[in-house]
């Protein structure tokens, strides 16, 4: 009896390596994307600001750091370039490590909220230094901020805000630090401050930011401005929406000194303890 062998399958090493092909670009893009997001988080970029930087779709961003993205080696550089970076460097990318616990906490508010009184006593408990940014802004610029705005206007403010703030950052492990009141309409240095620190609202009621104020002795909140106490309350309420994307909020009207310091310690532990578990 004769037998015939049967024929080869020749599509079945092509497929192969086909699939292999198709394994090696997924793979590469996918630590591509990572490394595009890890490099752009590190900066404390938000992928808005980063795709106007680099003159790309938000949309076309978010497939490119999910993996994604079949993008072209010219406009890899256009992305590269935004970042600080080059192309090759990103290729060449270890996985992003793991991001490191936050340990800096950050108070947010208006003037008034207590962040320079309050700020000391947490950092007292929390066994860290405390800072005032806009201290470490004036140092940075030799001035004042009320001359670094008549002479330099606020974006130079601004960029000075999220340079000094970066570097703070980088050279502090951990610390307690007041921001200034407006910080949060300063979307890249707001993110950067939620990416990178434990944000805390301390929120007021505004007849005691009011109240507070003067009694610091600053007279300016009033100064020919008959209507100033409807401007504060107008302020808050349309920051309120940014300042309510702390991670935590403490009402400093209704508690005092002593109990808002434990609380937001209490707060910070049991999120602690929440990832814990969690992991």
């Amino acid at each position: 009896m004769n037998y015939t062998a049967a024929p080869k399958d020749a599509s079945a090493p092509r497929s192969r390596h086909s699939a292999t092909r198709a394994d090696a670009r997924t793979a590469l893009l996918r630590a591509l994307g990572g490394a595009v997001r890890g490099r752009r988080n590190e900066l404390g970029l938000t992928r808005a600001s980063l795709a106007e930087r680099a003159d790309v779709s938000e949309r076309f961003l978010a497939q490119l750091e999910s993996g994604e993205g079949n993008i072209s080696v010219a406009r890899l550089q256009d992305v590269a370039e935004a970042l600080g970076t080059s192309a090759s460097q990103l290729l060449s990318a270890q996985p992003p490590p793991a991001v490191a616990p936050r340990k800096v906490v950050t108070l947010l508010g208006l003037r008034g909220a207590g962040k320079s009184t309050l700020g000391p006593e947490l950092a007292r408990r929390l066994g860290v230094a405390f800072y005032e940014l806009d201290a470490l802004i004036a140092s940075e610029a030799g001035m004042p901020l009320t001359t670094i705005f008549e002479m330099h206007g606020e974006a130079w403010f601004r960029r000075l805000e999220r340079e000094v703030l970066r570097g703070f950052l980088d050279e502090h492990d951990a610390a307690v630090l007041a921001t200034g009141g407006s910080i949060v309409t300063a979307s890249e240095t707001f993110h950067l401050l939620r990416k990178r620190t434990i944000t805390v609202w301390l929120r007021a009621k505004p007849q005691d930011h009011w109240e507070r104020v003067l009694r610091q002795g600053d007279l300016r909140p009033m100064r020919n401005r008959a209507n100033a106490m409807a401007e504060l309350k107008a302020l808050l309420r349309a920051r309120k929406p940014l300042y309510a994307l702390a991670d935590h909020v403490v009402d400093t009207s209704s508690t005092t000194l002593d109990e808002a310091a434990g609380r937001i310690v209490s707060a910070i532990e049991n999120a602690k303890m929440k990832r814990s578990r969690e992991r």
